[in-house]
Order: structure tokens, then sequence, then C-alpha cells
């Protein structure tokens, strides 16, 4: 593969692996506060900052995966 090929398909999967990671956090924040909320727990703050940061990953990844010009 020469240079030109290596750089174009790095650049086509910019921010995948950061989207990625940041819908799991989503994922598993919002299952664990239904599984809070059907529990009858009280849902800490913690849950909304996975939820909250995994939306702040899923807008970098989406930043950087559009900037590939």
């Amino acid at each position: 593969m020469t240079d030109d090929r290596k750089e174009t398909a790095l650049g086509e999967n910019r921010g995948a692996v950061v989207r990625l990671f940041g819908v799991i956090l989503i994922i598993l924040g919002t299952l664990n506060t239904m599984l809070s909320w059907r529990g009858g727990f009280e849902v800490v703050p913690f849950h909304a900052m996975l939820i909250g940061t995994g939306l702040l990953l899923c807008l970098i990844g989406s930043i950087l995966r559009g900037n590939r010009r």
C-alpha cells in the first residue's frame, strides 16, 4: 500500500473510535439509570455524567469525522 492510500484510509476512519466510545458510555449510562429507577433506588448524578460524557464524545467524534478535508 502506498503512503497516499494509507493516509486516505486513516482519514476516512478518523473519529470513529471516539464516537464508538461515546455511544458505549451513553448506553451504559442509560441502562444504569433505567435499572436504578426500576429498582426503586435513587438515580445518582454519576449516571447523568456518563450520558453527558458520552454525548460529548459523540460530538467530538462527529466533528473529527467532518473535518477530513
